[in-house]
């Protein structure tokens, strides 16, 4: 069983509190995008992000002094955003490491998959953003159905705790024989469930907690 999130725009260097594990899977393919970023004026990379002159100023340099390879974070300790603030991986036992290490899979569109330990360094890059990498004619086109692939296991089980922005990259290619579920963390409202943005990442990032405390091997045990 595997289960999906989104990453988070906020990032960090903590290299203080646990030391990463490996390189990402795709890091070659990171290395072609990295260097598509850096071909792009200021103004060229703000229009990309979508983010005011301050974001896009910080985020610039940072791509400007990129290295994949020196510095690294584990991802799941690197993200900062609500999602990751609810699951609290910095306290994280042994074995709720353990478990979220073999059944945690981070989609990004510029690493495009991570387990929790690997190594990463603060990027911004979302994955609808129009990069047109390698001719492709944007993230989704580039990636294909690399992270399906990497993502399935051999139970053909997927939990989906990612955003659509995300989730789609894999459920686009999902055959007859796997079982995607998506949990929906909503509110009833009208005889309508409706998802209200910030609780849904609090929630997505306690399930995980839930599941990791738990060693859930089976969706049933998520009730």
């Amino acid at each position: 069983m595997r289960i999906i999130i989104s990453p988070a725009k906020k990032m960090n260097v903590r290299e203080d509190i646990l030391n990463y594990r490996n390189l990402p899977v795709f890091l070659e393919e990171t290395d072609r995008i990295m260097d598509w970023m850096k071909s792009l004026s200021l103004e060229e990379a703000k229009a990309l992000w979508g983010c005011n002159e301050k974001l896009a100023k910080q985020n610039f340099e940072r791509f400007a002094k990129m290295e994949l390879r020196r510095r690294l974070t584990p991802a799941i300790l690197s993200y900062e955003g609500i999602q990751y603030q609810y699951m609290a991986p910095a306290v994280f036992e042994n074995q709720m490491l353990a478990y979220v290490q073999e059944h945690l899979r981070i989609l990004s569109g510029f690493y495009g998959v991570l387990k929790p330990l690997d190594g990463v360094t603060p990027y911004r890059l979302e994955m609808q953003a129009k990069a047109k990498v390698d001719g492709a004619g944007d993230l989704y086109d580039f990636w294909g159905d690399r992270l399906y692939r990497e993502v399935l296991d051999d139970s053909h089980i997927i939990i989906n705790l990612a955003s659509k922005e995300y989730s789609k990259c894999i459920e686009k290619y999902l055959l007859p024989k796997d079982r995607f579920i998506t949990c929906i963390f909503g509110e009833l409202s009208n005889g309508k469930v409706v998802q209200k943005g910030t609780y849904a990442k609090m929630a997505r990032g306690e399930m995980v907690r839930f599941m990791a405390e738990n060693n859930i091997s089976e969706p049933e045990e998520m009730k």
